[in-house]
């Protein structure tokens, strides 16, 4: 917001991203608050509670010093949680998730991907095979960027480079979305 009161950037065209915990406090902030106007979170967290039962047995204690001691401390973890927040949440938002990751498990995305569609949000869901907790294959790393960018000139209304081809994909709830663009479709 400061940024935005300086004139340094445009407020209607915010975006925030992340990864693992910062994919949680992207969805955190696309819901509880209205700085950004997209997001996209990278095999963030969705659902606390969740993530207390599923995870992978290294991390199955973490949350206890970070939110509190189920069942004692339900009422902080659903409090916390994006996905029941998503009556807050308007704007549009990518996933990006591995489908291998044991530390934030697919159903992750999945759970939050589905509350956003309910409610008729624009959102995509893109799960990469053979991957795990952060994307490791080239391939991955650059179609998760270019998916990024992709995303957010559909949302945001902005040309992509005409040097290096994108390649589409739907974007539910967005208008048009199935059908690329003019510019998408020539390259």
């Amino acid at each position: 917001r400061a940024l935005a009161e300086r004139g340094l950037v445009d407020p209607a065209r915010l975006a925030i991203d992340g990864g693992s915990a910062g994919g949680y406090t992207t969805l955190g902030a696309l819901a509880w608050k209205d700085t950004f106007k997209a997001g996209c979170s990278m095999y963030g967290i969705g659902d606390l509670r969740v993530l207390a039962s599923d995870t992978h047995k290294f991390e199955s204690r973490y949350l206890d010093g970070l939110v509190g001691t189920l069942p004692r401390d339900e009422a902080v973890y659903v409090a916390r949680a994006p996905v029941e927040a998503v009556d807050q949440l308007d704007c549009p938002v990518l996933l990006l998730q591995g489908a291998e990751d044991k530390i934030v498990p697919p159903g992750q995305a999945t759970l939050m991907h589905d509350a956003l569609l309910a409610k008729g949000v624009p959102t995509a869901l893109k799960i990469y095979e053979g991957e795990q907790h952060g994307f490791r294959k080239a391939e991955n790393i650059v179609d998760a960027l270019n998916s990024e960018l992709y995303f957010f000139s559909r949302v945001f209304g902005f040309d992509l480079p005409e040097d290096e081809p994108i390649a589409p994909f739907p974007i539910d709830n967005l208008e048009d979305a199935a059908a690329p663009r003019a510019e998408d479709a020539s390259s």
